[in-house]
């Protein structure tokens, strides 16, 4: 597991509007992007790995798995936020996501985020 990475990739995309956008429309081209090293605003790297499920739950946007994979709980809640904020209406917002986050992650307890 890799969690540096996955924290690293969480940050690369959150730091940047443009990221952001790019992610939400194509998160899996996203990913793959960056683990070729021409994503994300910190230019090419060699180190960027991710397993196949570390993988596979961020091109999924699946916050219960990378709180499941060790994700930084306090970096993937702001990442979760700045992916799902095109999703907002009046009557469906920042409240209901909050919900759905705390659904979704609380049958994981407390996770070994420590890298």
């Amino acid at each position: 597991m890799s969690k540096y990475m996955v924290d690293k990739f969480i940050r690369a995309v959150e730091l940047s509007d443009a990221a952001v956008a790019a992610y939400v429309a194509d998160p899996a081209g996203v990913v793959d992007a960056w683990l070729a090293g021409a994503g994300g605003p910190t230019g090419p790297t060699d180190d960027r790995e991710l397993t196949p499920a570390e993988r596979d739950a961020f091109a999924a946007r699946d916050f219960e798995a990378l709180y499941a994979l060790g994700a930084h709980p306090y970096l993937l809640w702001h990442f979760t936020e700045a992916v799902y904020e095109h999703e907002y209406t009046p009557d469906s917002g920042w409240r209901e996501l909050v919900e759905r986050y705390r659904t979704a992650v609380a049958p994981q307890g407390i996770v070994d985020y420590i890298p």
